[in-house]
């Protein structure tokens, strides 16, 4: 598998790495999280040989293909078959069937071959590069937040792929339940090192706070020895009788590896500012109904209240209306028919793409913020870019130089510096990275007052959403519960369909013989590794054993010859060997299981195609 082995790499005079080693184990599925900023993506162009690094080497074994699915998608050709074959090498060109029966597994039907790939939505987009990557038959997969911009349902269907997928994964997205729901491992740029544990993001940040708080206390332990050393040397370094003991105490401190003050990475955090108000209901919407043409429309006749400490959450795949309604709600659309009545008392605030093209670029951070609030002192301002990560001289910087995950920030200090009682919120998580979603996901569950947000993220639905509008098939419909009961007692519809294909007849019976043969071609060069592997382990645990056998015999001899010197090292040599052997054992049912679980999920498949 792949290893990166002391790895340095620096831009300019900003080190994003020091001495970094990591190895990628079989099955594998990895999450690699961190700010950011810490270098996510350029740990991926390393891996790809796109850049070098200043220190340190990256090993690939030979014939271990890796395949890189970048964040933007880009199409040349005018149909989906044309497309995907681009993918195929010069000795395979005429392969078509390859291509064609990779995107049949991914969902894609006859008469999609002569579409326009532009005309797909942006999950079957992603299922358009999928394809292509799969043609190319990777060990590997590099996913580069292929969550962006993807709906709910594209986002629930690739992660049921990436469980599935027989080969490694090493996948970055700052939505945390997708990357819990597909690796097996989390993996995090922490301090300018690697950190990696068995398990999900959350077991990983406990494991990292754990690190941290034994560090603490280490340091404490050993700043009071330094200091106890220091004194001792004050005190006893000039007098004769006792300088040779200070001079060793000298060279025992020289000695220690001093452990340094933890840096810690600015975290975002904040809340809403509630205003006061006494209505229970502070938004009621009756029938509502918008299109931009009569007969293009998005939604019908939509009605609901939105109680004080209420959220509703609006969903469904994109393109169909979501961010359409929340700006209806908010007065920056004009709606064909219906009513949009707030209590006089609410005061709300919209968060979206559209207001975030309203901060003016020659602005500051500060200049925003005092837009949001005239009345607030510079202290306040200066706080709330604080809680926005923009500290110190980064509160000045201009609009016009800031990324769309910076501008982001701005708009969500300026919203913070309003009092209000009422929360428009369209994709808040995009731009944010884990650490900052977990921040705002407790910030909207904290506000007391009511909530509209649009998101595609299944976890803060779940978290803090009372009530749906979900856009399908048939326009919009309000739903009376949470997300859990949506799923439960709804569903989605392309779900629903995609389990219909599934379970469609199968094909005929030399199609069938020609996909098993192919099956049983994949599974033996997918397992050949772990068979390998077995054999060089039992091969090994068996010359251990043998030498562990000799070498028994001949402490039982020492022990009667009262060899005492000789029955020292013997006693170690078997226990070291004993150690061994136990390591090899549990590396071979570690190996073992791995290729259990893989022949058994290829004799599910060739049975299923019997």
């Amino acid at each position: 598998m792949i290893q990166l082995q002391n790895i340095s790499k620096n831009y300019a005079t900003q080190e994003l790495f020091s001495n970094l080693n990591f190895k990628l184990n079989a099955g594998n599925r990895v999450g690699l999280v961190g700010r950011n900023g810490s270098g996510k993506s350029t740990l991926f162009k390393l891996i790809l040989g796109e850049e070098s690094a200043d220190e340190g080497e990256v090993i690939i074994p030979k014939n271990y293909k890796i395949g890189a699915l970048k964040q933007h998608l880009t199409f040349s050709e005018k149909t989906l078959r044309e497309e995907a074959a681009l993918a195929l090498t010069d000795e395979m060109k005429y392969d078509t069937y390859r291509v064609e029966k990779i995107l049949f597994g991914l969902g894609f039907v006859q008469e999609d071959l002569d579409k326009d790939p532009l005309s797909f939505s942006g999950g079957y987009q992603i299922r358009i590069n999928l394809a292509k990557l799969l043609v190319t038959e990777p060990n590997l997969l590099l996913l580069d937040e292929p969550t962006n911009y993807l709906d709910i349902v594209s986002l629930r269907w690739l992660k049921s792929f990436l469980r599935a997928f027989a080969g490694e994964v090493i996948l970055i997205t700052h939505d945390r339940d997708f990357m819990d729901g597909v690796c097996t491992h989390t993996m995090g740029l922490v301090r300018k090192k690697i950190e990696i544990i068995p398990g999900d993001t959350h077991k990983f940040y406990e494991q990292l706070k754990a690190n941290d708080e034994l560090h603490a206390k280490q340091k404490i332990a050993q700043d009071k020895k330094v200091k106890e050393l220091e004194e001792f040397i004050a005190k006893n370094k000039a007098r004769a009788s006792t300088a040779s003991l200070a001079q060793s105490k000298v060279k025992q401190l020289e000695k220690m590896d001093r452990l340094e003050d933890l840096g810690f990475d600015n975290a975002l955090e904040f809340e809403f500012n509630f205003k006061e108000t006494p209505a229970k209901v502070l938004l009621d919407v009756k029938e509502l109904s918008f299109g931009y043409t009569p007969e293009n429309i998005l939604f019908k006749d939509i009605s609901f209240t939105l109680q004080k400490g209420e959220c509703l959450g609006i969903i469904g795949k994109n393109g169909k209306g979501k961010s359409t309604l929340l700006n209806t709600i908010a007065g920056e659309l004009k709606q064909i028919s219906g009513e949009v009545n707030f209590h006089t008392s609410a005061s709300f605030a919209h968060f979206g793409q559209t207001n975030i093209a309203h901060l003016s670029p020659d602005n500051t951070v500060m200049d925003e913020i005092y837009v949001g609030n005239p009345g607030l002192g510079e202290a306040q301002v200066r706080s709330i870019c604080g809680g926005m990560m923009f500290s110190g001289e980064n509160a000045k910087k201009k609009i016009s130089l800031l990324s769309g995950g910076e501008k982001s920030r701005v708009m969500l200090g300026q919203i913070i510096a309003r009092h209000v009682n009422v929360l428009f919120l369209d994709e808040p998580t995009n731009h944010l990275d884990m650490d900052s979603i977990e921040a705002l996901t407790k910030a909207i569950q904290k506000f007391e007052g009511s909530v509209i947000i649009v998101t595609h993220s299944e976890e803060l639905l779940r978290r803090v959403c009372d009530r749906l509008i979900i856009f399908a098939k048939n326009g919009a419909e309000y739903f009376d519960g949470g997300y859990d009961d949506f799923l439960s007692k709804v569903g989605w519809e392309e779900e629903e369909t995609e389990e219909k294909v599934k379970a469609a007849p199968k094909s005929s019976n030399k199609e069938n013989k020609k996909l098993r043969a192919e099956l049983v071609r994949e599974r033996n060069k997918v397992t050949s590794p772990l068979r390998k592997k077995v054999d060089k382990l039992e091969a090994k645990i068996m010359e251990l054993e043998e030498q562990l056998e000799v070498h028994h015999q001949e402490l039982i001899n020492s022990s009667n010859a009262g060899d005492s010197a000789s029955l020292m090292e013997l006693s170690k040599t078997v226990s070291d060997e004993e150690k061994k052997v136990e390591d090899l054992f549990e590396e071979l049912e570690d190996v073992q299981t791995q290729l259990d679980e893989m022949n058994e999920s290829y004799e599910q498949k060739i049975e299923e195609v019997s």
